[in-house]
């Protein structure tokens, strides 16, 4: 039976003392509203770690005033069962008034990367998320934290931060989980209709073209995207918000795919904003 903490001093106690007892310390954090993603991220961290934390926080300063923060599905106790069934230690589940105290006007911002692919779409997102992650680590003490791949400008976003502040946590980046017909596992995929589930495939879509152009050697970014756009187009009721091809660390655009790259695509389908990436190692490119 695992442990809940909605304190945050109670939590650095108990990673504490469980540290004190040279227990690898494993951390998940999370906005609830759990999937096949989370749980994998979850096992990792139980291979790898003795003792395992999930923090679930919708948190609410990563979110635009016009996007789904009164919506997000959020979903306690069926997140817990399932916890449970993964064996997790402890479930540290703040309140706002728990992470953001009365009177708090300390940000922690990444300058130069928080406004790059969904930083320039979402302004501001990724200031809430930087400063909530900052938060979570000083409250949490974990000796490695689990991050999933879809996310890839918040992993590149996290690592600068972790660097550039002397934060004495590993950083795990797990492998994005799909739907067995491609689409990427989201929270968010809860707002689909049928309709527009099937209509969403089309970004995994774009992802396998630039996939196969790649295998058969193209490398030019420009080209990649445009044939990646054309897929999309297929699919009218698909508004793209980005397709671009970038560093994966500094998330700056780059010409050729053959250093290596990130290949990343966000897009809404209805009104639901949906991500996607496929990442190619210098030694991927042939």
């Amino acid at each position: 039976m695992e442990i809940i903490i909605s304190s945050g001093p109670e939590m650095t106690s108990f990673s504490r003392a469980a540290q004190r007892e040279g227990k690898r310390v494993g951390f998940v954090p999370t906005m609830g509203a759990l999937h096949e993603g989370h749980l994998s991220l979850v096992r990792a961290a139980r291979a790898q770690c003795a003792l395992v934390v999930v923090s679930i926080f919708v948190n609410p300063t990563q979110f635009g005033p016009s996007e789904d923060f009164a919506k997000y599905p959020r979903s306690f106790d069926h997140d817990k069962a399932m916890l449970e069934r993964e064996g997790v230690d402890c479930i540290f589940y703040p309140t706002v008034e728990e992470m953001y105290p009365a009177g708090a006007v300390t940000w922690v911002t990444v300058d130069g990367l928080s406004e790059k692919l969904d930083g320039c779409s979402r302004p501001g997102h990724f200031r809430g998320v930087s400063t909530v992650v900052s938060k979570l680590f000083n409250i949490v003490q974990p000796n490695a934290a689990f991050f999933g791949q879809k996310d890839a400008a918040q992993v590149a976003i996290i690592r600068k931060m972790v660097r550039d502040l002397n934060f004495d946590v590993q950083i795990v980046v797990c492998p994005i989980v799909r739907e067995s017909d491609g689409l990427a596992m989201s929270s968010r995929n809860a707002y689909l209709s049928p309709a527009q589930r099937k209509q969403a495939l089309v970004l995994s879509r774009s992802l396998q073209r630039v996939q196969s152009l790649v295998e058969q050697g193209e490398q030019s970014a420009s080209r990649l995207i445009d044939a990646a756009k054309q897929v999309i187009a297929e699919e009218p009721a698909v508004r793209l918000d980005y397709f671009e091809i970038v560093n994966a660390d500094t998330l700056d655009l780059v010409n050729s795919i053959d250093g290596g790259a990130l290949v990343a695509v966000a897009a809404y389908v209805g009104s639901t904003r949906l991500i996607d990436n496929t990442l190619f190692k210098a030694s991927n490119v042939s």
